[in-house]
């Protein structure tokens, strides 16, 4: 049975909606000027909130640099997950179309969005318990993935759903730092590598 969210409170949506646009603002501010160039005085202009608002949200540049990382990073896990059970009918589709969806986003990806994924893992390093939660969120989705494809038998039984989502999860997060980390690295052509393994190693013939 379909579990029913919870609706968000209107004090709770407020907050939301004014940290979406404090980071929208950033980014574009980030993304033409520089971080190193951009002052926190230019994002509220730039978002239309009082400093208050903007410190409110984060203490300082680097926690909202750090947010910025994890939600660029981690946020588009869910909908991704939801597009692949809903539109494909098998786990060889759904892995593959996972390959597709992601290699479109690294194709946008800008110098900023570089910068900004190297400081996911140092917020993460300062706060166990997020690095846990999104970690264990990320594994649960590919988790119920996996544990479909089982149940439908189009997934090799050798493996528990979990082992099959840890390993997926940890490929793509490696894959995304190294490239953070190094402009040159060949991301597509490792992905193209992840395209094969996963179909090889979670895949019934």
């Amino acid at each position: 049975m379909e579990v029913m969210e919870a609706p968000m409170g209107r004090r709770e949506k407020r907050k939301q909606e004014l940290q979406g646009r404090i980071e929208e603002a950033a980014y574009e501010l980030f993304k033409h000027n520089g971080i190193e160039e951009t002052s926190i005085e230019q994002i509220c202009v730039k978002a239309d909130v009082a400093r208050r608002t903007f410190y409110g949200h984060f203490s300082n540049k680097h926690a909202l640099l750090g947010r910025m990382g994890i939600s660029r990073m981690y946020s588009q896990s869910e909908p991704m997950l939801r597009e692949l059970m809903a539109n494909h009918g098998s786990t060889r589709a759904r892995l593959q179309a996972m390959i597709d969806y992601i290699e479109s986003n690294f194709a946008t990806y800008q110098e900023v969005d570089r910068q900004l994924f190297l400081m996911a893992p140092l917020v993460f390093a300062q706060d166990k318990e997020q690095q846990r939660t999104i970690g264990m969120s990320a594994i649960e989705g590919f988790k119920q993935l996996f544990t479909a494809g089982l149940e439908a038998g189009d997934v090799r039984t050798e493996f528990s759903a979990e082992i099959l989502a840890t390993m997926v999860v940890g490929t793509l997060n490696t894959l995304t730092i190294s490239w953070s980390m190094d402009s040159s690295y060949p991301v597509f052509a490792r992905l193209e590598e992840a395209r094969i393994m996963f179909d090889r190693l979670i895949c019934e013939t």
